[in-house]
């Protein structure tokens, strides 16, 4: 009896002591970190008004952009806020301002970059502007990890306006994928594609009745699995009853060649005004979030919902569930976690948190993480999250405010939940002998790299950079490493084999 007992409080005091570590490992796992705030410089020449999401380039830094701010402040063309910037930022937060955009007078190479920069499969990043260029109507753009800047397109307005969105995607055929809030055939925007090297070509013009009635503000562009390109328009679809007279925006399907085939009208119920990116997950359902909607008693303050490819829509979470709005509300992006949960930010909560970090499993439970809470009155570790965040390849996510931070303009931060480091490939598709990227930390001394358990030839770049060729009888499958200490990191999205 005594024995049994021993053992009984033995076994006790050991669940007890894994559950308080457990505790502390989830304490320290979530860690929030402000790294950097916006505006230290004189007259903002490091930038003023992010755009959001931050991406990582292969040496490992943080890459972003800002609508205004630089060295432009106070020219004739930008005025008193400039015209924005291209940024560079150490994982530990190392701030180095790469471009400002509208130094001469005439903004030949655009101003007010905006929806982020995508990460090309040659090294370099592509985005666009809102503005500026030679015809006054924004531009796409190519700039290498030194700064360099190239010009590939000058929108004219006939082609697209205000090229932002959420930015530019590479697809498996190499070439870029964006939107234009205005401008094309109609006046209310357009889908684009363009080639590396700066060949231009207006997909579809919005709205055309037959395939997106009353559609406009196209944005949220991804690849899916399929190779069809998926995306959101911000208003429009068909008006009925669950919209409540109004119309609320639309998920469509666009063939890289520009048929575009509307699947879904979003609901006041199940949320509307779609905001973000699509994130389409191993189940090969996307997932992503609305500014606007939500349940029948907490209507307008914004979902996460998940959809399937022909156009099934699911809430599966109401913000502002709770009196005073705890939990946060308007949600702007997610990102996938390499747990399978989403991670995403909410940009506002209620008068003393402005905006929530937050966890959500693909079936709707929702845990807030942390609150962008005044300090002495002051955001200074910041506010109002623009954007969805990145996870990088060390296991953290990187995120930005709009606003807070030392001088109240917004802050880049990072934040731990845990997870830990993993692989990403650039690009995430590709048959046999396709040019492939490998992007993580510490990947000096690696000894194999496999396929779906099929070995490549690789070479060892640099610590956060890895070649390789996509090998003979590859299958769809997680892309693996091994290190020189023999841990196997792996990359957290299926490598998709055509």
């Amino acid at each position: 009896m005594k024995s049994s007992k021993a053992l009984f409080t033995l076994g006790l005091a050991l669940a007890c002591a894994a559950f308080i570590f457990s505790l502390a490992v989830r304490a320290q796992a979530q860690t929030f970190t402000s790294l950097y705030s916006f505006c230290t410089e004189t007259n903002c020449a490091d930038g003023d008004g992010v755009t959001a999401p931050l991406v990582q380039g292969t040496d490992g830094n943080l890459y972003g952009e800002t609508e205004f701010g630089g060295a432009s402040v106070g020219n004739a063309a930008c005025g008193s806020i400039g015209c924005g910037t291209i940024f560079k930022m150490t994982p530990q937060g190392t701030f180095t301002t790469l471009y400002t955009f509208c130094l001469s007078s005439t903004c030949t190479d655009g101003g007010a970059p905006a929806g982020g920069l995508v990460l090309g499969t040659d090294g370099n990043f592509y985005g666009v502007t809102s503005g500026g260029g030679t015809d006054g109507f924004g531009t796409v753009f190519k700039i290498t990890p030194a700064g360099k800047l190239t010009t590939l397109h000058n929108f004219d307005n006939t082609d697209g306006w205000v090229a932002q969105g959420s930015g530019l995607i590479q697809a498996a055929n190499g070439n870029f994928y964006g939107t234009t809030f205005y401008g094309g055939a109609n006046g209310e925007g357009t889908v684009f594609e363009i080639t590396p090297s700066g060949s231009f070509t207006s997909l579809y013009s919005f709205p055309t009745n037959s395939a997106c009635p009353y559609c406009t503000g196209p944005n949220g562009l991804t690849q899916g699995v399929d190779g069809n390109i998926y995306g959101t328009t911000f208003a429009g679809g068909v008006t009925d009853n669950c919209n409540a007279g109004s119309t609320s925006g639309t998920f469509f399907q666009l063939t890289p060649s520009g048929t575009l085939t509307t699947l879904a009208v979003f609901c006041r119920l199940t949320g509307n005004r779609p905001n973000s990116t699509l994130v389409q997950a191993a189940n090969g359902n996307f997932y992503s979030t609305t500014a606007a909607g939500g349940d029948s008693t907490h209507v307008d303050q914004g979902t996460v919902y998940e959809m399937t490819t022909n156009g099934s829509i699911t809430s599966l979470y109401s913000f502002c569930l709770q009196t005073n709005c705890p939990d946060g509300k308007t949600p702007i992006g997610i990102a996938l976690g390499t747990d399978g949960n989403f991670y995403g930010t909410t940009q506002l909560a209620n008068a003393t948190q402005k905006g929530t970090i937050y966890e959500i499993t693909p079936a709707g439970q929702l845990t807030t993480l942390h609150f962008f809470t005044a300090t002495n009155g002051n955001f200074l570790g910041g506010s109002n999250p623009a954007g969805p965040m990145l996870l990088h390849t060390n296991g953290k996510f990187y995120g930005l405010t709009g606003l807070g931070g030392k001088k109240g303009i917004g802050t880049i931060f990072s934040f731990d939940t845990g997870l830990g480091p993993f692989v990403k490939t650039v690009p995430t598709s590709g048959a046999a002998g396709k040019n492939v990227t490998i992007l993580g930390t510490n990947l000096t001394g690696a000894t194999a790299v496999s396929f779906d358990g099929t070995a490549a030839t690789f070479k060892v770049v640099s610590a956060t950079e890895i070649t390789t060729t996509v090998p003979s009888g590859a299958k769809n499958g997680t892309v693996t490493v091994t290190t020189s200490g023999g841990t196997k990191l792996s990359s957290n999205v299926a490598f998709q084999v055509p």
